[in-house]
């Protein structure tokens, strides 16, 4: 089933379950009920009826003795002022806002859709009919609260939400894939890894890593500042906060309004918390003249950004109040741009085949919404000039970049690099967005070969975006067995007896001479107990050390995911691993 035939699908279902809901519920006032993502939802206001997740099955049976009948959706225009004294005459306070907006906007008709007695207000598409043969493709899963309008100063109403794809086959997948997700939930596998906590007292969006934690944010860093060096990027720090000018002349003020957190001084400046780098790394091109002999400048910085976010919305690492960005920004000639723009995605490539992912990604050509210029910064032609680059790189290096209009950033249009990760969720992570109209904001020159003043072209790149979100979803990418070179404990030594210990220590201390990370564990606990915590910590190599390992040279070793024990020579096991870590070995 095509895209466009399963969200006709899916919303016409949502109308389903409307009609199910007013024959259970007649007082009910309906909101809105559109196709979502895996499926559809309708907004309801039950009044002083609770609903919870127990009366599902009950809207769900009435939906489906519905779908039996095999009723035709029937059309039924009106005129605007026909249909707001309808839907007042019958209660439905927010049907009749809906009309008042469209009547706003100039509408003076608008459409229903009708099945058996039940019509609701909609522009369609619809099925011809809400037939049986759907009857196997949905499923109601959950009930949320959710604002009017998604504006917190109007009412909560009562959110419900089915899952609906093309086959029943494919309903019993999602529900497969979705039991999957929550057993990788980064949340429930962070505590139990002991990688982050959260505090009360510190407060909601602010994470708190433990020394487990900081080791995999460490080893990212690491490795993207490696790849990035290879391509002539040099490191830089900027301030966590700056006068609020700043952002002025960069267009953010304006962008980021209530996102902004204020800093007031006992000496009456005004600061903000940099929620970006770009224009802070601008102002360390700009601390002295250029000369075209010096570009392309190449800045990168793993440094915190802040956002106001609002606090139902924070959840786990995924939104967070501090964001540790992975940043970075080139200054170059407009003759240098192609170049600089394939060793950008040559750095993605790179790093995402450490991590086995660069198999599973496409590309999107984000540029602008060109029904409204008036959001982006800059000359039209420029962003022209900007979109044929993209797209001719994407042309030469075989990108086959997909154009999704209207998803550029405020200076320029972008390629962004969609992955899939190990649950089918789809996520955005590195960009490289191109930017003629920043420079021109600042005033940013450089002199060209013949003594003349020329603007420079900003490239914006990340290649791991935000390390609190990409934790996130490595930790549910490989539900928390990290590759060996991610690992915060790469092996785990267990001493059989009391006797054993100096050696593991002995042991031990070899394995971080060699920069291996270990623990040991010479606790009182049987063998069984202490080789079962290691499994639950997913550590990827287990090594037992009794009386047969303490008098020969050979190690007994359980691998990650393997129930056997193999013997290995203690130098060629060195080997082993730090060729592993060295050559980033998923």
């Amino acid at each position: 089933m095509k895209n466009e035939n399963l969200e006709i699908m899916r919303h016409s279902l949502s109308h389903v379950m409307a009609s199910a809901v007013k024959k259970l519920y007649p007082n009910v006032k309906f909101a809105i009920g559109p196709a979502i993502e895996n499926g559809f939802y309708y907004d309801f206001d039950f009044g002083e009826k609770k609903i919870g997740e127990e009366n599902l099955k009950k809207i769900e049976k009435e939906m489906k003795i519905i779908l039996k009948k095999n009723q035709l959706f029937k059309k039924i225009e009106l005129d605007i002022n026909e249909a707001i004294k309808k839907e007042n005459s019958a209660g439905q306070i927010y049907k009749k806002e809906l009309l008042e907006d469209l009547k706003n906007n100039g509408e003076t008709k608008v459409s229903y859709y009708k099945i058996g007695e039940f019509e609701d207000l909609c522009k369609g598409p619809h099925l011809e009919k809400a037939g049986k043969k759907l009857i196997a493709n949905f499923k109601l899963n959950k009930i949320a609260g959710a604002y009017w309008k998604g504006d917190e100063n109007n009412k909560m109403l009562t959110r419900i939400y089915a899952i609906a794809f093309e086959s029943k086959e494919k309903v019993e997948e999602y529900f497969k894939m979705a039991e999957e997700a929550a057993k990788r939930d980064h949340r429930k596998l962070g505590k139990e890894l002991d990688l982050f906590c959260f505090s009360e007292l510190v407060g909601p969006g602010l994470p708190l890593f433990t020394p487990k934690g900081v080791v995999i944010l460490d080893e990212l860093q690491k490795r993207v500042e490696e790849i990035c060096r290879n391509y002539g990027f040099g490191k830089v720090a900027t301030p966590h906060l700056t006068k609020i000018d700043l952002y002025e002349i960069s267009g953010h003020k304006a962008k980021f309004g209530d996102e902004l957190f204020h800093v007031k001084s006992h000496y009456k400046d005004h600061y903000v918390l940099k929620p970006v780098q770009c224009p802070h790394q601008i102002q360390i091109y700009l601390s002295r003249p250029r000369s075209y002999r010096e570009l392309p400048i190449r800045y990168m910085e793993s440094e915190k950004q802040y956002r106001d976010e609002k606090p139902g919305e924070l959840c786990g690492l995924q939104r967070v109040i501090p964001i540790t960005v992975e940043d970075g920004h080139i200054f170059c000639t407009p003759e240098q741009v192609k170049e600089e723009i394939k060793n950008i995605v040559n750095i993605i490539e790179d790093f995402y085949n450490s991590l086995g992912m660069w198999d599973n990604h496409w590309v999107s050509l984000s540029v602008r919404d060109y029904a409204h210029p008036e959001k982006y910064i800059g000359d039209m032609k420029d962003w022209d000039e900007c979109e044929k680059i993209l797209q001719e790189i994407s042309n030469e290096m075989k990108l086959d970049a997909k154009k999704c209009e209207g998803e550029a950033a405020l200076y320029g249009p972008k390629l962004d690099f969609m992955f899939k990760d190990a649950t089918g969720r789809e996520v955005q992570i590195p960009t490289i967005q191109l930017d003629f109209a920043t420079p021109k904001r600042f005033n940013m020159t450089y002199i060209d070969k013949k003594g003349k003043e020329k603007t420079p072209v900003m490239i914006h790149r990340a290649i791991l975006g935000s390390y609190e979100r990409f934790l996130m979803l490595l930790i549910e990418h490989f539900a928390g067995a990290f590759p060996v070179w991610l690992s915060p404990v790469q092996a785990k030594i267990i001493s059989v007896g009391e006797s054993h210990i100096e050696y593991c220590k002995t042991l031990a201390k070899e394995f971080m001479d060699n920069d291996i990370r270990v623990e040991v564990d010479n606790s009182d606990e049987t063998v069984g107990n202490k080789t079962r915590k290691a499994i639950k910590e997913k550590i990827p190599y287990i090594l037992v050390v009794g009386d047969k390992e303490t008098k020969s040279n050979k190690l007994s070793i359980r691998d990650r995911g393997s129930g056997e024990i193999r013997n290995l020579k203690k130098t060629e096991f060195i080997k082993e691993v730090k060729n592993k870590i060295e050559n980033k070995i998923i």
